[in-house]
């Protein structure tokens, strides 16, 4: 009997350990450089498991080809995307991405999806480093049931811990 007495707590965190990572936040490693400079590898980050609504610049994580992706998303459902000029277009405006680095160009990958008509209930995803990253002007646009969760909050490295913002830099 004693040693049941002794079991219960942990159990008890372990079932809370387990609820909370299945159904409020879980964690996630940034795994390469496509979502530099707001992300870096090897950051990690905690994802709000309990909201699945999305909107334009959130940071997303899904599942592509068994690896597990981080992108922004860019164009919403109904939207016109176009990928031209070095820059992305929505609905035929010039969108503002004062989260990019100046250096950053948005390559048109001729071919490729860079000029769609986002479908219902997917959504259109770039990673903020163009140069390093396979996203939507590859792969299309994403199916919102393939999305894991948001980010919201970075844990590590200490000296860039805080939540995550849509307009970072």
């Amino acid at each position: 009997m004693k040693i049941i007495k002794e079991i219960v707590p942990y159990l008890v965190v372990i079932v809370l350990v387990i609820l909370v990572r299945t159904f409020i936040v879980t964690p996630v490693r940034v795994d390469g450089a496509s979502m530099y400079s707001t992300l870096s590898n090897n950051d990690l980050l905690l994802l709000k498991k309990y909201d699945k609504s999305y909107d334009r610049f959130d940071i997303v994580v899904f599942k592509y080809n068994n690896k597990r992706l981080i992108k922004r998303v860019i164009g919403l459902p109904g939207e016109h995307v176009q990928i031209k000029d070095n820059s992305v277009y929505i609905n035929g405006e010039k969108l503002e991405e004062n989260y990019l680095q100046e250096y950053v160009i948005t390559e048109d990958l001729e071919g490729n999806y860079i000029d769609v008509i986002v479908p219902e209930n997917t959504v259109y995803v770039l990673g903020d480093n163009r140069g390093e990253s396979t996203d939507s002007r590859r792969f299309g646009c994403i199916p919102v049931e393939k999305i894991e969760s948001k980010a919201v909050f970075r844990f590590w490295p200490l000296n860039k811990i805080g939540g995550i913002y849509k307009d970072v830099r």
